[in-house]
Formats: structure tokens, sequence, C-alpha cells
């Protein structure tokens, strides 16, 4: 599988499953990414977007362990870096003002994670 579209591009990865974060993790570095994190809360990606202002796109489980990750949504949108969301549950979970973000659901595919990150790239 050749999906190096990823390249050198700084992708945050927020997901509170450590097994899922580790594999995604690996799978995103396999496929060239520079991956910042993973964190598991709201609070330790916010802190991470504030600390690394060159993130290029982000993966963003919706829950983490109960809590929304909506705003670091919020301010990925604000700073235009491409994100999308990734869960196991129901896709009713994504609020409506989400609903022009991708979702994958889990478990992932790095192959599709992969194409609608490099599709959510800035020109």
């Amino acid at each position: 599988m050749n999906i190096l579209h990823l390249r050198n591009r700084r992708i945050l990865v927020v997901e509170d499953d450590y097994l899922i974060a580790e594999d995604l993790r690996h799978d995103l570095e396999q496929a060239g990414a520079i991956v910042v994190g993973p964190v598991p809360s709201v609070d330790k990606a916010l802190r991470l977007l504030d600390a690394n202002p060159a993130i290029d796109a982000a993966v963003l489980d919706v829950n983490l362990n109960g809590e929304r990750s909506f705003p670091v949504a919020e301010r990925l949108e604000a700073k235009a870096i491409p994100f999308l969301f990734a869960t196991g549950y129901d896709l009713e979970d994504i609020q409506a003002q989400w609903r022009h973000v991708p979702v994958v659901t889990k478990p992932l595919q790095i192959a599709l994670v992969a194409r609608l990150l490099e599709q959510g790239r800035p020109a």
C-alpha cells in the first residue's frame, strides 16, 4: 500500500483509546506523516494546538471519555486546519454544525483517512 500523500504533514491525533491511538499513530507515520500527540482529551488537544502552530490536519475522536471533541473542531476550523472525525458511534453523535466534516468509522482504515486528509489540504 503506497499512501505517502501525508509525507511531512503534521497531523494532530486526538483519541482516548490508547490502542487505537497507537495504531493510528503508527499508520500515519508509515504514510509519511509527523504525528502530533496522540492526546486523549480536549484540554490537551487545545494546548497542543496552541503550542504547535504548524499543524497541517487532525483526526478527532468524537467521544473522549464522555467529552465531545467539538471545542477542538472549533479551534481547528478557526485556524483553517482541515480535520476529520473518527467515531465508533452513530453519526447522529455529530452536531449539525459539523455535517460538512468527513467522518470515518472505527476501526479506521488508514488509506481512507489519508485520502480524506489529503483532500482537505489547503491550496
